[in-house]
């Protein structure tokens, strides 16, 4: 039962954390919004049928002769996860809005599968076994008040045809080809499309593919053989995420109708700055969140967006920040991650971090290879959080985290130096003097500091 409950629970909370719907409030049942996890619906296991014909098909207590007796009921929802079912079963209820049917092994749906759902609002068919010949093209086309479709862990080559009302699409994991002109055709409404882990190339995705689109937040093409940033993509767009891909540029013209964009993911490429264009980002005003991470930069990249308040590049190999590469910045940033790179304190400036003193929070310099506490950290007024661990400092000097000659507290609540090469006893006494409290300063162990003498430190 439990590994039943547990998708369930998924169904009911919601799915895309941060994604388009749950952006714009939007629920099964506009415009109520959708369930908290301490009040969702108790499913119940559906009873033995009783004689005679049914009565309401929309009430909790109504039997369903035609579904495995794990399946589970509340309401207006049904779900069938992982009962080992190989067809949709027949299904004639026009109060039920919810079907959960995924980890099934079903591999065919006929055109007439949903006559009996005219009002289903939510539909998943994830990790089953469809496949272009077993899914009729037009099974979902009687369905004109669906708003979420998951068809997730299938085997699907081609998109079918689709309902005008869709708001929510998620085809990953499939085995998608080609994104064609015609494969969101009417999908005006679309708020969120996921289309990951497929076979996309990026001479198989259309300039037009995306043209219909046009209430188009949220678009996922991550885990697929994209070399560049597809074309044609709906100005309307928010989130871009094309992680985990093998692109190696970014042109001055691929995101030149993206003026909407606040949050672009170009993780696990294989960048370099030498094919990032001057001005492939700089006109984006809506940018905030830029991630960079595993890629192959040696250096904090130029003529960044003027309002990025997040920028993630762990997991490259900077060598340096160039001094004034912030300074455009308004209002600034607010995080920057650059663990895991190849930082020494010789690539880090005075003016390196210039544009940041009034809003940097959290400075993320673990796992490099700094030899000494970076210059310029006293102008970062705002820091809360600064890590520096796993690297190879030595001392800790006087005025290099605390401004003694201030008296003013800092507003660090974490900082980290261990697994460094501090001798902790030839820290000046007033080194920590500007932080409030005295754990927030994470100092042990060393390298090569025996365990019972970091313990009893």
């Amino acid at each position: 039962m439990k590994s039943v409950l547990l998708p369930v629970l998924a169904l009911w909370v919601g799915c895309c954390p941060g994604g388009a719907l749950a952006k714009q409030g939007l629920s099964l049942r506009e415009p109520r919004a959708r369930p908290s996890s301490s009040a969702l619906p108790t499913l119940q296991p559906l009873p033995p049928s009783p004689p005679g014909p049914p009565d309401d098909l929309g009430t909790a207590e109504q039997p369903t002769p035609s579904l495995p007796a794990s399946c589970l009921r509340a309401q207006a929802a049904i779900a069938c996860g992982n009962v080992k079912m190989k067809h949709v079963p027949a299904l004639s209820d026009p109060g039920l809005t919810t079907l959960y049917l995924a980890e099934n092994e079903i591999a065919k749906i006929p055109a007439h599968t949903f006559l009996g759902l005219p009002n289903l609002e939510w539909l998943d068919l994830s990790k089953n076994k469809l496949d272009a010949r077993g899914l009729h093209p037009h099974a979902f086309k009687t369905l004109t008040r669906l708003k979420r479709l998951n068809l997730d862990g299938n085997s699907l080559s081609t998109v079918p045809a689709l309902p005008a009302s869709l708001q929510e699409l998620k085809l990953n994991d499939n085995l998608l080809q080609g994104l064609q002109s015609s494969s969101f055709q009417g999908l005006g409404q679309l708020l969120t499309l996921e289309v990951e882990g497929n076979q996309l190339h990026e001479g198989d995705i259309s300039p037009r593919a995306f043209q219909p689109l046009r209430s188009l937040l949220y678009l996922r093409l991550g885990r697929n053989q994209l070399r560049t940033i597809p074309p044609g993509l709906p100005a309307s767009l928010q989130e871009l995420h094309l992680g985990t891909n093998i692109i190696e540029e970014v042109t001055e013209g691929a995101l030149n109708r993206s003026h909407s964009l606040s949050v672009l993911v170009l993780s696990n490429n294989r960048l370099q700055e030498d094919r990032l264009a001057p001005r492939a980002w700089i006109d984006l005003p809506k940018l905030e969140a830029l991630d960079l991470s595993h890629n192959q930069l040696v250096h904090v990249p130029s003529f960044l967006p003027r309002g990025l308040r997040h920028l993630t590049l762990h997991h490259n190999r900077i060598e340096r920040i160039p001094g004034y590469v912030f300074a455009h910045m308004k209002p600034g940033l607010e995080r920057l991650h650059l663990s895991h790179n190849s930082l020494r304190a010789d690539g880090i400036h005075d003016v390196s971090f210039l544009g940041l003193r009034a809003s940097l929070a959290e400075l993320l310099l673990d796992h490099n290879q700094l030899q000494a506490i970076p210059r310029g950290l006293l102008g970062l007024r705002a820091l809360q959080v600064l890590r520096l661990s796993h690297n190879k400092i030595r001392h800790v000097p006087l005025n290099s985290i605390c401004d003694t000659r201030v008296a003013q507290d800092s507003n660090l609540i974490s900082t980290h130096l261990e697994n460094n090469l501090i001798d902790r006893r030839r820290i000046p006494p007033t080194a920590f003097s500007c932080i409030r409290a005295y754990h927030s300063v994470v100092l042990q162990p060393q390298q090569g500091e025996e365990e019972g003498e970091a313990e009893g430190a």
